[in-house]
């Protein structure tokens, strides 16, 4: 506990920047009108595919006997993966609304 507790006051005002990160990324996008929010959704993907990427180098260097840096790596794929293809899914749907309908 003792440990965790020094790293929180060794990086305090890393961890307020985090705090207010998220706070102003929550402010932004909801003032984002929905028109916009189409190219927004592929930007975000193209960044979470560059996470995948760093993901699949980071564990590609872990030590073999290193089964948390391993296991962390693999979830990380994983999960930036779905993200990926449900943020793809969803900017597809979004993308059909602004197309005619056909007669």
């Amino acid at each position: 506990m003792e440990h965790i507790l020094s790293f929180l006051h060794q990086h305090i005002e890393l961890i307020y920047i985090v705090i207010l990160s998220i706070f102003l990324g929550v402010e932004v996008i909801s003032r984002v009108p929905s028109v916009l929010h189409t190219p927004l959704m592929s930007g975000a993907n193209a960044i979470h595919g560059v996470v995948i990427i760093g993901a699949i180098i980071v564990m590609g260097k872990a030590e073999t006997d290193n089964y948390l840096a391993l296991i962390l790596g693999f979830l990380a794929v994983i999960l930036g993966t779905i993200n990926v293809v449900g943020g793809f899914v969803v900017t597809d749907r979004m993308l059909e609304m602004f197309k005619g309908k056909k007669k």
